[in-house]
């Protein structure tokens, strides 16, 4: 079994898709966090962000590594623990750009599907309905209000001790979703078959027995 699940930026992908993973015992893959990981790594590298062709031969030389503990997800790449790191804002501010570019993603969709063959996983990301797992037998797009994205994203950033304002916070959203969408390579969309499910208005555990009351149509 694999579920898919995309959505645009503070949508509540990866909390929903980790908690129906502990709640179905499936695996659970954080696409979003492999390209977070490259994405540090190559600030610590100075690698710029438009530089598509060295971003592919990072990515090659430098797979991640993602390993599922009590703690959480731990997200590894040349050798260093950036499970925390991937989360600061001068990564969230590059992301975008760097998956952006076609070489990124096919060294990324090459690997998550190496990881996903074996089945028995919920992924989360922009593309993997559309792309990376088409043949998914549960699709699911989540989405919510700009407003209430960006609530959730400064509440994330506030968790971490960092300062910013909503209207920062909004703007940088609405930007990731503009390069998201516009971007020529595996571009943010409802892929085909894929129910759309606002969260704004629910929890998390509402969003989670919706979706896993779709899985159960599908097993059946």
């Amino acid at each position: 079994m694999i579920v898919a699940i995309d959505g645009p930026a503070g949508a509540g992908k990866s909390t929903v898709a980790r908690a129906l993973a502990r709640r179905l015992g499936l695996g659970y893959l954080d696409t979003g966090a492999m390209y977070r990981a490259l994405t540090w790594l190559a600030l610590r590298e100075g690698v710029p962000a438009a530089d598509g062709a060295a971003l592919a031969a990072l990515a090659r030389a430098e797979p991640v590594s993602l390993t599922a503990s009590d703690a959480g997800l731990r997200v590894e790449i040349a050798g260093a623990d950036v499970s925390t790191a991937i989360r600061r804002p001068e990564v969230t501010a590059r992301v975008s750009e760097v998956s952006a570019h076609a070489g990124v993603r096919r060294e990324m969709v090459a690997r998550q599907r190496e990881i996903m063959a074996a089945g028995g996983w919920v992924a989360d990301g922009r593309d993997i309905g559309s792309v990376v797992w088409p043949e998914a037998e549960v699709k699911v797009f989540l989405t919510a209000s700009g407003e209430e994205r960006a609530r959730r994203r400064l509440s994330d950033l506030e968790g971490m001790g960092v300062a910013a304002s909503l209207d920062e916070v909004r703007a940088d959203v609405e930007r990731r979703d503009a390069l998201d969408s516009g971007r020529a390579e595996s571009p943010l969309i409802v892929a085909p078959g894929a129910v759309v499910v606002d969260t704004s208005d629910l929890d998390v555990e509402g969003v989670v027995d919706r979706v896993a009351g779709l899985v159960e149509a599908a097993a059946r």
